[in-house]
């Protein structure tokens, strides 16, 4: 009896030993561990949201979401966003200054418009828009010639009386009908040859030529509602606005004299010519009626 005790207590001790050496055998055994990922990012910059600035395009805003003044499209004095639209181009085009748009619409950040956005251009009922200017007595540079000035206001080819009386004159084209916002132009430069014409499709002014550094004049009373970079294909640019029908503009300068919401007057000089997002030295000189660009040929005065 104690033999086969003896025996059960050995076998007993022989399991437990097995048991053990299985347990070691695994602590033992090499961990397995997951394949290494190869960070093909390395290196590269974080994606980061462009910062908005004055002149960033309208976004496209998402599918199916109603975007503000929606109900307002169509009507007469609001606008509707395109891609590409800025707060300065739509200002251009509609012959408004763009910081009274962006007061009119109450944006609070006035770079962020929306392709879709319907915005109102025109001033809301019983607000008037005051003229940039007083009349002037007297102008700050000299002007030409009293019979230039009084041929001036009327489109190109057409003739004027031989004595100084106002009744002589014809009647002008309907471009530049008369009225009470209508302007005796001068020429933005005081010499240089034109060197592309007025096409409403490719060229929405004249392009004069010139030397970098040559003076650019104002070509009529006005108020300077932009002075900067913020147009695509304009350079440095200045838009003046006359009255509450004539807006110019002043392309691919060298330097701006001016700043935004400084008067000044018919002849005097607000840059120096040059050739910013041009292929040379020279103005592009748009005059803009109720924002559509007209022919200058027709407003400024034979030279």
């Amino acid at each position: 009896m104690n033999q086969h005790r003896f025996q059960a207590a050995r076998a007993a001790r022989a399991l437990c030993l097995v048991g053990i050496c299985a347990v070691l055998a695994a602590c033992s055994s090499p961990r397995r561990v997951p394949a290494p990922v190869e960070d093909r990012s390395a290196g590269r910059p974080a994606m980061q949201a462009p910062a908005p600035v004055a002149s960033s395009p309208s976004a496209p805003s998402e599918p199916g979401r109603v975007l503000p003044g929606a109900e307002n499209a169509g009507k007469p004095g609001y606008f509707t966003v395109r891609p590409g639209d800025t707060l300065i181009r739509i200002g251009l085009e509609t012959g408004q200054n763009w910081r009274d748009i962006a007061r009119w619409n109450n944006l609070d950040n006035p770079n962020v418009i929306e392709v879709g956005q319907v915005l109102r251009v025109a001033p809301p009922a019983g607000e008037v828009v005051a003229r940039p200017l007083p009349p002037a007595s007297a102008p700050a540079t000299p002007l030409p010639p009293a019979t230039a000035s009084a041929s001036a206001s009327a489109p190109r080819g057409t003739a004027t009386a031989a004595t100084p009386a106002p009744a002589a004159s014809p009647a002008p084209a309907p471009a530049a009908a008369a009225g009470e916002d209508e302007l005796a132009w001068a020429w933005p430069t005081a010499g240089g040859q034109v060197l592309a014409g007025f096409d409403e499709q490719k060229n929405k002014g004249i392009d004069i030529g010139g030397r970098a550094g040559d003076p650019v004049l104002a070509a009529a009373d006005g108020r300077v509602v932009y002075a900067g970079a913020g147009l695509r294909g304009y350079g440095n640019l200045i838009i003046l606005k006359h009255n509450n029908t004539y807006l110019t503009a002043y392309a691919h300068n060298q330097a701006l004299l001016v700043k935004e919401d400084q008067s000044v007057r018919k002849g005097q000089k607000i840059a120096e010519m040059g050739s910013t997002d041009a292929d040379r030295v020279k103005l592009h000189f748009e005059i803009r009626r109720q924002g559509k660009p007209v022919d200058p040929g027709r407003y400024l005065p034979p030279r």
